[in-house]
């Protein structure tokens, strides 16, 4: 195959282009800065970008670029949170399920994907590594692509394998996808890839760990999150036998419950004995262990967050957090008061896939107070809050204080139960709220 540079690459990209390209480690940031240069030069107007969560570089949202870069992100991560509350940049309210939809149905346009690929095999074959993404549907509709070619990026299994041939025409090569050749550049650049770190568990996370692990029955089927709390959960299921993975992502917790034989997914009915996510987030121990290991299956984000899918498995814990919930049962997750925080991301995908799952535990699991002290139980929503799971679908709440099921449960029934589980300096004042709403 030949490659050429990033500069020479991202020429192909033309003014009024509609960009993708995958979340976290696998942003292909050595083509976005090449990218960013032709804005420089002033060569670009009116490129549009969409893309999941990512971190570190994310040029594109300065001030200087308006009118040349928009971005309209389906989960807004750290690097483009200011931006994105000023206006600069915007948010797509969706299902990370119906990412795909949006380009196969033409409701979304696609020109250019850009992308970080593992080295070429012996086979012609590169991979998508660490995310999968809504890229294979992306990729069939793109114009072009031009992928940086990483050493560091490991090699997985699954939806990200694509199949490259040499090209006689201006493009390096191409890939060969759903009776398609899609043009393809390839850029060498070898860079590490991003770690995640890893926060101490508190006091606080470790008991709701605790009273969530204690809702996961032997043979389920996970679902698991970013953060501590997902952490401080796995950390409490050594004990547990033939558990299973299905989940937008996973982290290095899951490596340790591998290694003991804990999560086989030897009962799941989808790719029994596989760990199936959709994008991965962690450090080189995790990127380690899903190198050419058959065990891990990376899927289209159409696959792992479908809830007809992911209720064909039995006993689907669907883990998630949420920034409040009111009395009533009602999830904000994606936003604080009318300020866009993160996204919707998969707990709605998640939750109705547990909700019709045999035997399912849907679960939101919280602090029961923010860092700044306030109750994240309310007795309504910030006003401009966005429900991410409604009422009708919210079934067991966790905080540090315990785990309450409001399935089935009236209104005064609801109240009742969360009140039981907020911080207990503000039960009293939830009491009094509710009792003259």
């Amino acid at each position: 195959m030949r490659y050429t540079t990033a500069d020479e690459a991202v020429a192909h990209i033309h003014s009024g282009d509609y960009l993708y390209w995958p979340c976290v480690a696998a942003a292909p940031e050595h083509l976005i800065e090449a990218l960013v240069r032709r804005a420089d030069r002033g060569e670009l107007r009116d490129i549009r970008i969409s893309h999941f969560y990512t971190e570190g570089y994310a040029d594109y949202v300065l001030p200087q670029y308006k009118g040349v870069f928009q971005l309209d992100s389906f989960f807004v991560g750290g690097n483009v949170r200011q931006a994105t509350q000023s206006g600069l940049a915007d948010y797509i309210p969706c299902s990370l399920s119906e990412c795909p939809h949006f380009i196969s149905r033409g409701t979304l346009g696609c020109d250019v994907v850009m992308l970080t690929v593992s080295q070429p095999d012996d086979r012609g074959r590169v991979s998508l590594g660490t995310s999968v993404d809504y890229m294979p549907e992306a990729i069939a509709r793109a114009r072009i692509v031009i992928a940086q070619v990483n050493r560091h990026m490991p090699f997985t299994y699954g939806d990200g394998v694509l199949q490259l041939k040499n090209s006689g025409d201006d493009a390096d090569a191409a890939i060969v996808l759903e009776g398609r050749e899609v043009p393809l550049l390839l850029v060498r650049h070898d860079q590490p890839l991003k770690e995640a770190g890893r926060a101490p568990l508190s006091e606080t996370d470790i008991a709701i760990g605790r009273h969530a692990a204690a809702l996961i029955p032997d043979g389920a089927t996970l679902q698991i999150g970013i953060g501590n709390i997902p952490t401080a959960v796995l950390s409490q299921l050594g004990d547990h036998k033939d558990l299973g993975v299905h989940s937008e992502m996973f982290t290095d917790d899951v490596i340790p419950l591998v290694e003991k034989g804990v999560l086989n997914g030897r009962l799941k009915k989808t790719d029994p004995g596989k760990l199936v996510a959709m994008f991965l987030k962690g450090n080189q121990p995790l990127y380690d262990f899903v190198d050419h290991n058959e065990q891990v299956l990376m899927k289209d984000v159409g696959y792992t967050n479908s809830p007809m899918v992911i209720a064909q498995n039995p006993r689907v814990v669907a883990l998630n957090s949420a920034i409040e919930i009111d009395l009533s049962g009602q999830v904000c997750s994606d936003s604080i008061g009318s300020k866009v925080f993160s996204g919707s991301g998969g707990q709605l995908d998640f939750i109705l896939g547990a909700t019709y799952s045999n035997g399912g535990v849907p679960i939101i699991a919280m602090p029961s107070l923010t860092g700044k002290g306030k109750s994240k139980i309310v007795p309504t929503l910030t006003p401009g809050a966005g429900v991410v799971t409604p009422r009708t679908l919210t079934q067991w709440v966790v905080t540090e204080h315990g785990a309450v099921n409001l399935y089935g449960k009236s209104l005064r029934e609801r109240a009742r139960l969360l009140i039981s589980i907020a911080d207990p300096s503000q039960r009293e004042q939830l009491e009094r709220a509710f009792n003259n709403m």
